[in-house]
């Protein structure tokens, strides 16, 4: 039995089988981690969505577990974050072996200062389930529709219409916007024609979760373990992970002329298993076989259509950037489809979504890329290459750089894009993500990133500029001796570090840099957040 019950969420018959109903504002195909996300962004701006998923249970077996820090901020924004962190394996260290000989570890927050840390591992079920239950909050504004399968679709133009299978019959529902987050497999690009462009890798690899009540191998904490050629899996690569609820997950890879159908049956997986965990008890939770490219749609934005997540790009899970990256779209996608819908953008916005996500795709398929072919050398010549790398990378730093599959999801910076104003000399650039920092106000403490998102915001660090902008949050960060009873305290120093002393940081909803001022006044805030709402 699964370690997860996948209890089915209730269907009920939708309106549109007996009456017409009124055009939706956005419609989200998929209700995955991606979907879901973005009907809750859109909801916390005041959005309404229908989404609608041909399934009513959660994702089978672990699937995305790695979540990097960025995307934790992102879900705490949503209203996840904490539950997220609470449940899952919290991990920054990671190991690299050649054979059995460990060439050298990284750690990937060596400062302390943050609410969230570099990772967590927790099973893609679990994270679809609190976003259910979280969407299940916003009853007047996220219009959930399990069993509800999108057949086809028309753009009118100026609007969508989507045509509906349930198990009740069949209906049709108009939409302004369409977000297909519809996966790897996505029937709505399939519709339109649309062709992924990329690398295909021919290397089949065998995912398996595998339950036990004690570590594989002796670590104190948490840890990712990656090795090439290791003597329990000759010739191949391998990577084992811990996930809550004693699950363990582990990447072996098979070659290039295995039969999955076969290579997914007890009587191999079983000796596979045995050969790393020795005797210790275990259960395989959940297995499959996979191959995986890296590749995206030349453009993500089809008129009224949009594509988020893994309907737009995929990359190989090794570098945690698919679901990460997925998420990340969202942060960027939803604050701009939520000020088109309220008037206070042109649809000509969405090219920035476009622009911004295809670039963060671009450099996850290159680094993803790069940890793959590095992990498959196709020729004696590339095997050579590898050996001699790893060699190196026991003493030398610039080996390391070399072997990609520790170079795993960061942020992606904007800077130089479109919707920044061009700033002078700041610690943190325009078009980079917010960092966090503690805070202390009076006696109570909070966190900086908590003073940003969902809404542009101002953030003064050691200034206490004078501005009447009554419709922009402003918070003023001081030291500790001159904090006054308004301003937040920099209590660790971190704050002062990260951003500098002396600047006032214009933040977008998605809480990346739109503008650093010395000196703000209203005109200059006003005609900042004027460009990074498109109209300039």
């Amino acid at each position: 039995m699964p370690r997860y019950d996948y209890k089915p969420f209730e269907y009920k018959a939708p309106p549109g089988l007996s009456a017409k109903e009124p055009r939706h504002p956005v419609a989200i195909i998929g209700a995955g981690p991606i979907g879901l996300a973005l009907a809750i962004d859109l909801a916390l701006q005041g959005i309404k969505s229908v989404v609608l998923d041909d399934n009513n249970v959660v994702s089978i077996g672990s699937r995305a577990i790695c979540w990097a820090k960025r995307t934790l901020e992102i879900f705490d924004r949503l209203g996840v974050g904490e539950q997220m962190l609470e449940k899952g394996v919290t991990w920054k260290v990671g190991r690299l072996f050649h054979g059995d000989e460990e060439i050298y570890n990284f750690d990937l927050l060596p400062e302390e200062g943050h609410k969230f840390p570099a990772f967590i591992n927790l099973q893609q079920y679990h994270v679809e389930q609190y976003l259910v239950e979280r969407a299940q909050a916003f009853p007047d504004l996220i219009d959930l529709r399990f069993k509800n399968k999108v057949v086809d679709h028309t753009d009118n133009g100026e609007h969508v219409l989507l045509s509906i299978e349930t198990p009740n019959g069949h209906y049709s529902l108009e939409a302004d916007y369409v977000i297909a987050c519809d996966g790897a497999g996505s029937p709505t690009r399939k519709r339109m024609g649309l062709a992924f462009e990329g690398q295909t890798f021919e290397e089949h690899f065998l995912i398996v979760d595998v339950e036990m009540e004690e570590s594989p191998f002796e670590t104190e904490t948490a840890e990712r373990w990656f090795w090439f050629e290791p003597a329990f899996h000759q010739g191949q690569s391998a990577l084992l992970h811990k996930q809550p609820d004693n699950i363990y997950r582990i990447d072996l890879q098979l070659g290039f002329d295995t039969d999955p159908a076969e290579e997914v049956n007890d009587e191999k997986v079983q000796p596979r298993i045995k050969a790393i965990v020795g005797e210790k008890p275990f259960k395989v939770d959940w297995k499959s076989v996979y191959k995986f490219r890296c590749a995206r749609l030349e453009n993500f934005v089809h008129n009224r259509v949009i594509f988020a997540g893994d309907s737009a790009h995929v990359v190989s899970p090794f570098g945690a950037r698919g679901g990460n990256g997925g998420i990340q779209d969202v942060d960027n996608l939803g604050w701009k489809l939520a000020a088109i819908v309220k008037g206070e953008a042109g649809s000509g916005l969405l090219e920035s979504y476009d622009q911004e996500r295809s670039h963060a795709a671009d450099e996850n398929i290159r680094n993803s890329s790069r940890a793959t072919n590095f992990m498959t050398p196709k020729s004696s010549i590339e095997h050579l290459f590898r050996s001699e790398v790893l060699h190196l990378a026991k003493d030398q730093t610039f080996a390391r750089k070399l072997i990609n599959s520790g170079r795993l999801s960061v942020p992606c910076s904007l800077n130089g894009f479109a919707l920044e104003t061009p700033s002078g000399e700041a610690v943190l650039q325009t078009g980079e993500a917010a960092l966090d920092a503690p805070l202390k106000n009076g006696t109570s403490t909070d966190w900086l990133l908590n003073k940003t998102g969902g809404e542009f915001s101002l953030v003064s660090f050691g200034q206490k500029p004078k501005l009447g902008l009554n419709d922009i949050p402003h918070v003023n960060i001081a030291s500790m001796c001159d904090a006054e009873p308004e301003d937040y305290a920099d209590i660790t120093g971190l704050a002062f570090k990260r951003y500098g002393k002396g600047l006032t940081y214009l933040f977008r909803p998605d809480q990346h840099v739109a503008a650093v001022f010395s000196n703000p006044s209203d005109d200059a805030v006003l005609a900042a957040k004027r460009k990074a709402l498109g109209h300039d």
